[in-house]
């Protein structure tokens, strides 16, 4: 992982640029994805990339790793562990990532981060300016009561948010 925050950034594909200003057709230039594996999420993605393909745009595709309550406290050798199985879930998210901006030419940066699910999706959508948020709705029965990752992506009312079921 980078230095900064624990943070990765790959890119894939060819190179992004917003090409010249064309009339109607104007879009988002970057649509922001949060992906983690599940299947809602999953959907997300391609329904993110489908947008960013037909309107020429730049895909962002961010993972979060949420540490859970106990990694604090677990020995080294669990942490361990869950280091392994957080880069075991990266190298699988890569090779579709990948395959995916080769055949349809689509740019496509992936971004890793560790924190709060929300505060990391929020920080990278304002750091690169997105013009459009796309995740999976949650599977989580709890998410009712608390809210979930997209019901704060949308309460935020920073940009236009798209919930994926």
């Amino acid at each position: 992982m980078g230095a900064e925050r624990g943070q990765l950034v790959e890119e894939y594909g060819p190179a992004w640029s917003p090409g010249p200003f064309e009339r109607g057709t104007d879009g988002p230039h970057v649509v922001l994805a949060g992906v983690d594996g599940s299947p809602t999420a999953s959907r997300a993605g391609a329904y993110a990339a489908g947008l960013a393909r037909r309107q020429r745009s730049r895909l962002v595709l961010v993972y979060v790793l949420a540490p859970t309550a106990w990694t604090g406290m677990a020995s080294g050798y669990l942490a361990a562990a869950q280091e392994q199985a957080y880069e075991a879930t990266i190298d699988e998210m890569r090779g579709p990532i990948r395959n995916l901006a080769d055949e349809a030419g689509l740019p496509i940066t992936f971004i890793v981060r560790r924190g709060d699910a929300f505060t990391e999706l929020r920080r990278a959508a304002v750091e690169l300016h997105a013009d459009l948020v796309v995740v999976g709705a949650s599977e989580s029965r709890g998410h009712r009561i608390v809210g979930s990752v997209a019901n704060r992506l949308v309460r935020s009312g920073l940009w236009p948010v798209t919930v994926v079921p």
